[in-house]
């Protein structure tokens, strides 16, 4: 019964993007509705667009802790840490955030972080922060979370990024066409 759910689930999901997509808002809606109720989706949502929401839940294993963006957006003393590839890091990050990378990860690159320090990772959406989240610990970071919905998230509710010359940018870099769908704000970059 379980993976018939998730399969369902995941059908409603791509069905949405694509009415979403095709800007088709009355077959959007229908099909929304239909999503959350088979998803059964808490009453609080953890990002402003409901299908990025459902997205998230199905695709997260939410295994780590999360945090959401107006919660991280407040905090004054703590480390971002850009669970990205380098090209994506290059083009916008939150200020003053450390590149880490995902395919190339070392746990050095923090090395000198101590383990009781506040530290947020992020990525596009989520899902490899989730897992450099895990990795931080597992060697023994003890106030680590997960940013929830990355910085495509940062961005859609209107916070800042800067580019490698730390300079104000409204470029971000949207991973691919397929998850560039999820960022309503700023210009997109493909490269």
């Amino acid at each position: 019964m379980l993976i018939v759910r998730q399969y369902v689930t995941f059908i409603t999901i791509v069905v949405i993007a694509l009415l979403e997509i095709c800007n088709m808002k009355a077959l959007f809606i229908i099909a929304l509705g239909i999503s959350l109720m088979s998803l059964e989706v808490a009453a609080q949502k953890k990002v402003v667009r409901g299908s990025f929401n459902s997205l998230l839940k199905m695709m997260l294993k939410h295994d780590v802790k999360e945090i959401t963006v107006p919660q991280a957006a407040t905090k004054s003393n703590v480390l971002f840490i850009d669970a990205r590839e380098k090209k994506e890091f290059d083009v916008s990050h939150i200020k003053n955030a450390v590149f880490v990378g995902y395919e190339d990860f070392n746990i050095s690159r923090v090395g000198n972080v101590p383990k009781g320090s506040e530290i947020i990772v992020y990525c596009s959406i989520g899902k490899r922060s989730e897992n450099i989240t895990e990795k931080l610990v597992k060697a023994g970071y003890t106030n680590v979370s997960n940013l929830y919905g990355g910085i495509f998230e940062w961005v859609n509710q209107g916070n800042s990024v800067v580019d490698i010359n730390n300079k104000n940018t409204n470029k971000v870099h949207a991973y691919g066409r397929l998850w560039g769908q999820w960022l309503d704000k700023g210009e997109k970059v493909y490269n």
